[in-house]
């Protein structure tokens, strides 16, 4: 956030440039700062671009394992109910 408040900041010093002077030095200097800001610019998208991709990346898998840990749970058995007492002794009458 800070790069996109300085790239900002530096755009907007080259727009003010480019206002209050009309000389070709001015200009010169102006489209020189537009093409660090432009090239900075390009930077920036590039790394939140990746950062998305990783982000993208990180929610992917973490749906895997969730859906992974669903499946899990739905497998496991159902508890029986337990047998009936039933007289294990033969020789009871």
């Amino acid at each position: 956030m800070k790069k996109v408040i300085a790239l900002s900041a530096l755009l907007a010093l080259g727009a003010l440039g480019m206002a209050c002077g009309d000389s070709g030095a001015n200009n010169a200097a102006a489209n020189a700062n537009k093409s660090v800001a432009n090239a900075m610019n390009a930077a920036a998208n590039a790394a939140n671009a990746a950062a998305n991709a990783a982000q993208s990346a990180a929610n992917t898998m973490a749906n895997a394992a969730n859906t992974a840990a669903n499946a899990a749970n739905a497998a496991k058995p159902v508890n029986a109910a337990p047998a009936a007492n039933a007289n294990s002794n033969a020789n009871h009458k």
